[in-house]
């Protein structure tokens, strides 16, 4: 079993039930943009109490990041 240290994640419920979106597709760009804001050390992640997903889901439901689907041909 995997143990991953110092990485809360907390994914913001409330505002996943009033999405009308691709449930799977916010789910892993909220994981991919955690991701980028724990590399850089982002202070909204302390702003945040330490939870990176539920940070960078927040951001995502509230349009201050977007994210495409990039299709390979």
């Amino acid at each position: 079993m995997g143990i991953i240290l110092g990485v809360k994640m907390v994914f913001p419920l409330e505002q996943l039930v009033e999405y009308n979106g691709n449930i799977y597709e916010i789910t892993v760009a909220a994981s991919l943009r955690a991701y980028q804001m724990a590399k850089i050390n982002d202070p909204e992640i302390e702003a945040n109490q330490d939870k990176v997903v539920c940070a960078a889901a927040r951001q995502l439901f509230t349009n201050k990041v977007t994210y495409r689907i990039e299709h390979k041909d």
